[in-house]
């Protein structure tokens, strides 16, 4: 059986609540602190959370990850590259059980420009520390590519491995090749090139490498307008997708950066009761570990010594210790062997960058999780309130409400909000169409729904609210009573029903009806319960009204197929468009004869009104 604990889940759901709406790495931990799995999300909060609000899983893969996760770790990055690079990083690293080990151990392509004369631009995945200049990785090759052949256009680059050190050349050793009379390469194995020339290119080239790429750009734009002008449509199509991949470009990322030698990075953000700090590991030029800690004051210490408190804790707990340590200020400690760096700018500036937006995004996520706690007592008060108002056994943690909707009794639909401790669950709304009734009878539509929903319930084995609210009188209430007692849960669930009129409060058996204080916490919560069930209900309402409509007006006209609205409204995408268009608009979507077929259907309607 998998580890599962419903009350650390619990808690995991209050943090993943406070997780950052942003791009980064995700790492599920067991009972033991292994990693069992890595994700990349472009979204933190919204991908972590999707684990954890599952009510059937995919597969039962998925279902046994879930229960073992008692600790969710997470890294934000810049970038969705940046999460697919880490994120990468992190399973060579780790190897987690559930996640799927690339068979070919997957490197990202990088463009090198290699350090020799004359330079040769390539793309490689085997970067060398040789003193060539490597950009990237990509997690695109045809990225990559389409890089590499702007380049070419714009710069002739000499693609041989020849080695042009003067001397071979002065000796007349190499002769021109083909690339030479094609005009892609200026022949400088002859002389024929100058090597300030050949090195100027190599220049502009390394800075449009480094994300200039504007100039590019424009120059790509200009090509394809003239294509166009000239109808060389194939050509312009070819030039667009250059662009296309230019724009999803990135030219750097310090995730992975093989001119970053391995070190640490430590990161600190003050506060007067205590400070946060974040740790990144770099690795062959790869960040392979992350992570965060508290660090509470006592005597209102100076942030220096604090930094030489974390960074002896971290050494502590590190085996393989870097000999170089990136950090926001200088500590009071020295370490033999040990540098300490403050960057100003350049590829540690970024990695520094990186590590205090996690050390930020840390502080908040407690403060959201404090306030969140704030949040939860101050629920539990006005829930015991609701409980004393409508003398419940117990106070109502998970509460229901249902609402009808129909507009002179056609597309009858009814809707059901849930609450958790004060607070909407949008996630568990559901939407009824209603079977079994014909026109507008309120009573048997909310008999028919409040029947569905416990039913589906009971055969889910869910949980059922401590309190049911419908909206409406004694019929309303009526309703849900017979149904709840249909499947044995009257005894079970509370119910009440609201009155729009006066908001009075109904109670099964009982013909007087509460009032209760219009300030009253009480009411306003089943307020907010009423009235977000009718927007939810409402809704639903308007769209099938309105899908109806169309629907049923086009379907009639005789001789018009499925095919044909459908053309119709991808073309003009609403009905009053269609309606409005001319013949010769309706001729150039769907011909001629099914437009004469159109437009007849329509002014017979103009004559019959």
């Amino acid at each position: 059986m998998p580890y599962t604990n419903e009350s650390n889940h619990k808690k995991l759901r209050e943090f993943i609540r406070a997780m950052p709406s942003r791009p980064g790495v995700y790492l599920f931990k067991d009972k033991n602190g292994r990693i069992i799995y890595v994700g990349k999300a472009k979204d933190l909060k919204k991908r972590v959370s999707s684990y954890f609000s599952k009510v059937k899983f995919e597969n039962n893969k998925l279902r046994i990850l879930v229960g073992q996760i008692v600790q969710v770790d997470h890294i934000v990055v810049e970038t969705e590259t940046d999460a697919l690079l880490l994120e990468n990083n992190l399973i060579k690293e780790y190897q987690p059980r559930y996640n799927v080990l690339l068979k070919d151990d997957k490197s990202y392509p990088y463009i090198c420009i290699k350090r020799e004369p004359f330079p040769r631009v390539f793309s490689t995945r085997n970067p060398v520390r040789d003193g060539s200049s490597y950009f990237g990785p990509y997690t695109s090759i045809n990225t990559v590519r389409t890089i590499l052949e702007l380049i070419r256009q714009l710069y002739p680059l000499r693609n041989c491995n020849y080695n042009l050190i003067r001397e071979n050349i002065e000796a007349g050793k190499f002769k021109v090749c083909l690339e030479y009379h094609l005009g892609n390469c200026k022949g400088p194995c002859e002389g024929l090139q100058a090597a300030d020339e050949y090195d100027e290119n190599i220049k502009q080239i390394k800075t449009i490498l480094k994300g200039n790429v504007h100039g590019v750009q424009a120059f790509l734009r200009k090509r394809m307008e003239e294509q166009a002008r000239n109808f060389d449509f194939e050509e312009a199509q070819y030039t667009k997708e250059k662009l296309e991949h230019l724009e999803k470009y990135q030219s750097k990322s310090t995730i992975v950066n093989p001119s970053i030698s391995n070190l640490d990075v430590i990161s600190f953000i003050d506060h007067p009761k205590f400070a946060v700090s974040n740790f990144i590991r770099v690795v062959n030029g790869a960040v392979i570990q992350s992570q965060t800690m508290e660090i509470k004051k006592v005597l209102s210490e100076d942030k220096a010594y604090l930094l030489s408190k974390v960074i002896a804790e971290i050494r502590n707990r590190e085996v393989n210790s870097s000999r170089e340590i990136v950090v926001p200020f200088m500590p009071e400690v020295e370490i033999p062997g040990t540098k300490f760096t403050v960057p100003i700018k350049g590829d540690k500036k970024r990695l520094l960058e990186l590590s205090t937006r996690n050390a930020r995004y840390y502080f908040k996520e407690k403060e959201q999780q404090r306030s969140a706690r704030v949040f939860t007592k101050s629920a539990d008060r006005v829930l015991e309130k609701v409980k004393l108002d409508l003398r419940l056994r117990i106070a109502p943690k998970h509460i229901e409400c249902f609402d009808n909707s129909n507009i002179q009794g056609t597309n009858p639909v009814s809707a059901c909000v849930v609450f958790r401790d004060g607070k909407p669950i949008r996630g568990e709304y559901r939407h009824y169409n209603v079977k079994s009734v014909e026109g507008p009878d309120d009573y048997a539509s909310m008999k028919e729904v409040v029947f569905r929903r416990y039913r589906r319930l009971l055969e889910e084995k869910s949980a059922v609210p401590q309190l049911v609210v419908v909206d409406g009188g004694k019929a309303q209430l009526g309703a849900a009573m017979d149904a709840l007692e249909a499947l044995g849960l009257a005894s079970e669930i509370s119910v009440i029903a609201i009155a729009k009129r006066l908001e009075e409060i109904y109670f099964p058996g009982d013909p007087v009806p509460l009032y209760l204080d219009k300030k009253s916490e009480t009411l306003r919560l089943i307020q907010h319960l009423r009235n977000e069930a009718h927007r939810f209900s409402l809704m639903f309402h308007r769209q099938k009204r309105s899908s109806g409509f169309t629907k049923s007006v086009l379907e009639n006209v005789p001789g018009l197929g499925i095919k044909t609205i459908e053309k119709l409204y991808k073309h003009f995408r609403t009905f009053d468009a269609i309606k409005k268009a001319s013949p010769e608009e309706l001729t150039a979507v769907i011909g001629k004869s099914n437009a004469e077929i159109l437009s007849g259907y329509f002014s017979a309607s103009e004559d019959n009104k």
